[in-house]
Order: structure tokens, then sequence, then C-alpha cells
């Protein structure tokens, strides 16, 4: 954890992110998926999150994974099944889950071209 710049690069994403869609500060949040074992994690964590969001009388969610480029099993399960229950049973209507860019042409078009950057000299 310490030393680690996961939690400031996603930061960094997030901003960029709701930066360039024009997302007024009040629409949007910022939190963390999961626990890793007992120690404690980056907070806020979601789950938390969603259900407070619920109690407040948020009815729809939308769930942007900056921090990922393709979905994973763990990330499908725990905000796709898990967050969307947590959510659900504390009051909200629906929880809408961004697919992240997984086989997109623009994002395999993008990770070719840094391929081919990063790989010059080495890859022929």
């Amino acid at each position: 954890m310490a030393g680690d710049p996961y939690a400031t690069h996603v930061k960094r994403t997030t901003a960029a992110l709701v930066a360039r869609l024009g997302w007024p500060r009040e629409r949007w949040t910022q939190s963390f998926q999961s626990l890793f074992g007992r120690e404690e994690w980056l907070k806020p964590y979601t789950e938390a999150t969603l259900i407070k969001l619920a109690k407040k009388g948020v009815r729809r969610v939308f769930v942007a994974l900056p921090g990922f480029t393709a979905d994973c099993l763990e990330t499908l399960d725990e905000i796709g099944r898990e967050a969307n229950e947590a959510f659900l049973h504390a009051g909200g209507e629906k929880l809408h889950a961004c697919a992240c860019l997984n086989e997109h042409p623009a994002w395999i078009e993008a990770l070719r071209t840094i391929v081919l950057e990063e790989g010059r000299g080495w890859v022929g």
C-alpha cells in the first residue's frame, strides 16, 4: 500500500474522465471496489457508498470503472451482483455498471500504438 501509485492513478483518471464528460462535482462520487483480506483498503468502499446513496434517495446509479481496461470476474461479480444487490436492498432501483474497454476497436488500436511505440527497437 505505501508507495503504491494505484490510488493516485485512479483519482487522476477519474478527474480527467469527469472533466471530459462535463459532469458537475455534485453529480458524481468516487469509491474503491473491494477489501483485500483483513487489511483496510482504500476508502470509501463502493458497496458502503452505494448503500448511503440509496438511503439518501438516489434511485439510479451509473458505475464507471476507470481503474480497469478490461472487465474481470471479480469486478463483474462484486459490482454487477454484490454491490447491485446491496444498492437495491437499501432502496435503489437501478445500477448500471459501465463495461470496460475490453475488445473495443478504439482500445485495440490504442494498445497497438502503445506497443509499437514502446517496443520500437525491441519488437520487429
